[in-house]
C-alpha cells in the first residue's frame, strides 16, 4: 500500500427499492470502478447503468429504458474526497469516516455526504457505504401506476476492495 493511488474494477453497488407486499426490486452491480487517490484524499467512483443486474430481465429493461434511460445517461459517478483520511489510523475492526462529494445519476448532480467504513488488511483497503437516494432528486420519472410498486428512497450499499 505504499503507491500514491489505491483502486479496483471490481466494485460492488446494490440497491433495493422494494415496498411492501409487491415484488423485490433489487439490482447488484458488480463492475464498478473506485480509485483513492492517497496523496490528496479524493475518491471517485463511476459505473455503467446497464452492469445493473436484476433477478427478472423485464426488470432490467424497464431500469434501463424507462426510469434511467441509460442510452442517454449511461454512467453514474461520483466525485469527492475522505477528508479525515490517514492510511496510517485505519484499523482492521474499520474506522468510521465521512465521505464528501457529488453524486452524479440520469445526468443530474447533487451533493452528498456519508458515512463510509475503512478497513485496512494486509493487501486492500476495504471500504463500504450504505445511505438512500431520492429518484426524486435525480428527476428519474416513476409512472403513475407503477409508483405504489417502487419505493422512491432508495437503499443503497457500496463495497469496494482497493489495491
Amino acid at each position: 500500500m505504499a503507491q500514491k493511488k489505491l483502486e479496483t474494477t471490481s466494485g460492488k453497488v446494490f440497491f433495493e427499492a422494494s415496498v411492501p407486499l409487491f415484488e423485490e426490486i433489487s439490482a447488484v452491480n458488480n463492475a464498478v470502478n473506485c480509485t483513492l487517490n492517497l496523496k490528496d484524499n479524493s475518491i471517485v467512483f463511476f459505473l455503467k447503468i446497464k452492469d445493473f443486474k436484476f433477478k427478472r430481465d423485464l426488470m432490467h429493461t424497464h431500469f434501463n429504458e424507462i426510469y434511467l434511460e441509460s442510452d442517454k445517461y449511461p454512467r453514474a459517478s461520483f466525485k469527492g474526497v475522505v477528508p479525515n483520511f490517514d492510511l496510517d489510523k485505519i484499523s482492521p475492526e474499520g474506522t468510521f469516516l465521512k465521505i464528501n462529494g457529488t453524486i452524479k445519476i440520469h445526468g443530474v448532480s447533487k451533493p452528498i455526504t456519508v458515512s463510509g467504513i475503512f478497513k485496512k488488511t494486509k493487501n486492500q483497503l476495504q471500504v463500504t457505504a450504505d445511505f438512500i437516494l431520492n429518484t426524486d432528486d435525480f428527476e428519474i420519472k416513476i409512472p403513475s401506476m407503477i409508483l405504489p410498486k417502487i419505493s422512491k428512497k432508495v437503499q443503497t450499499h457500496l463495497e469496494c476492495s482497493l489495491q
